[in-house]
């Protein structure tokens, strides 16, 4: 099993930065990918970005250019850099480890980003 926890979340005016963290343990070994994804309230949870184990970075085109992935396995920590916030990227930011027992979970925080 693998345990997340993400912090970082917050309130943010519009144009602002945040920086997410997901602190991972138990089974690192076994990750194959890290990813964030968020769910805003009365809508779908949705991928934001995945990187997985060779570096390999992907992104939804809602934050191409603003938002940057990252990973420090020394330390068993990911990372969201998240730049030009927008009010439409207010939402609970969930951090996932796709992992060869299956997909894990953190509890979420929460980003609200005002206009």
């Amino acid at each position: 099993q693998v345990q997340l926890v993400e912090s970082g979340g917050g309130l943010v005016q519009s144009g602002g930065s945040l920086r997410l963290s997901c602190a991972a343990s138990g089974a690192i070994f076994s990750i194959n990918a890290m990813g964030w994804y968020r769910q805003a309230q009365g809508k779908q949870r949705e991928l934001v970005a995945t990187l997985t184990n060779v570096g390999t970075a992907m992104y939804a085109d809602s934050v191409k250019g603003r938002f940057t992935i990252s990973r420090d396995r020394a330390k068993n920590m990911g990372y969201l850099q998240m730049n030009s916030l927008k009010p439409e990227d207010t939402a609970v930011y969930y951090c996932n480890a796709a992992t060869r027992f299956g997909e894990f979970w953190g509890k979420g925080t929460l980003v609200t980003v005002s206009s």
